[in-house]
């Protein structure tokens, strides 16, 4: 069987639809599973186990410059890699204008069809007139977590029972990763005993202010995880960020601001991790795919839809305005702890 999941963006939908294409691969031993995404997406992808083939399409970039040479060259190399195969099922997971394009330009074999979502979701972006674009709509319930929403979709519609265990099937590329990663904490701190503490992750940047956790409950909590003899990781993905995450690590004992990383990049970094801790980002995401003890920050109660599902050492926390130092440090604890148990037992 040959399978097209297209799934062009967001960093957050293309985490959540990770695991469709691992339970495809399970219920379907040999497939071969191919993934349309975006450029900036695709070194993530990448590292998702079993995939066949990565086909990047900007078409972002392609819409502004429309009528310049390079653009009709890659529209046309992106055009011939995408009908390389004729594929027996057609994914869009993600129901809107710019992935039905892609899902009609793909090729179909004899018996090939081509699937969408039949309405929406709660949360979650859907353009009605996609429906009508494929061979075959499949309803979801409205109320469904964004990771069950691409699951449930693809199980109806290639027709197999959806495994018990979640699997994204990402991949951190640690040994490159803790050499890099090394080298940092060590300019950091000029020291040389640095390189054996161990890391967590603060991920505290949004692209929604109303997401953000107060940068005094940061540096209360980093200063806890330093006195257990941990130092915090800061990432940043823009200016404000950076600043951010500097203001507090110059004020913490052992902390270290990474440069700013593509996500492929990124993903190897925390994967050298322990821990993570941050607010409802797509960068969160990724440490829930890679299975990472981990505490979410929700100062709305959607962690129904977008928090880590069935894993004891993965939580969530709410509270209006923002949950306490006090109820994200009790969650960090039994989160740690929980995993601590789990690799012993293997």
């Amino acid at each position: 069987m040959k399978v097209l999941i297209v799934k062009l963006s967001s960093l957050g939908d293309i985490v959540h639809a990770m695991p469709a294409a691992q339970d495809i691969l399970h219920a379907f031993p040999g497939a071969l599973v191919d993934w349309v995404v975006e450029p900036d997406f695709a070194p993530l992808v990448r590292r998702c186990a079993g995939l066949h083939r990565v086909i990047e399409c900007d078409l972002k970039r392609w819409r502004e410059t429309v009528f310049t040479a390079d653009t009709r060259n890659a529209w046309r190399a992106f055009s011939s890699d995408l009908q390389y195969e004729c594929y027996d099922a057609v994914l869009d997971l993600q129901g809107i204008s710019k992935s039905t394009l892609v899902a009609k330009m793909a090729r179909l074999g004899s018996d090939g069809l081509r699937y969408t979502l039949a309405n929406q979701t709660e949360g979650a972006v859907f353009q009605a007139p996609t429906r009508w674009e494929a061979d075959v709509a499949v309803p979801v319930e409205s109320h469904i977590h964004a990771v069950d929403r691409t699951r449930v979709m693809s199980a109806r519609a290639l027709v197999y029972a959806l495994p018990e265990k979640v699997s994204f099937g990402l991949l951190a590329h640690t040994d490159k990763a803790h050499r890099a990663s090394k080298t940092i904490v060590n300019h950091f701190f000029d020291v040389g005993h640095v390189e054996a503490t161990p890391l967590v992750a603060f991920l505290h940047g949004s692209n929604r202010p109303d997401k953000s956790w107060p940068e005094a409950h940061w540096l209360e909590l980093g200063h806890r995880l330093n006195d257990l003899g941990y130092t915090v990781a800061f990432a940043h993905g823009n200016d404000d960020e950076q600043w951010r995450s500097e203001s507090i690590a110059n004020r913490l004992g052992q902390a270290v601001v990474w440069p700013r990383m593509a996500l492929g990049a990124l993903t190897d970094a925390l994967g050298e991790c322990i821990g993570v801790i941050g607010v409802d980002n797509g960068t969160s995401l990724i440490a829930t795919a890679l299975d990472l003890p981990l505490v979410k920050i929700y100062n709305f109660d959607t962690a129904w839809r977008t928090g880590p599902q069935n894993r004891d050492h993965q939580l969530s926390v709410f509270a209006d305005p923002t949950p306490s130092v006090n109820t994200v440090w009790n969650a960090w604890m039994q989160a740690s702890a929980l995993a601590a148990l789990r690799d012993s037992a293997h």
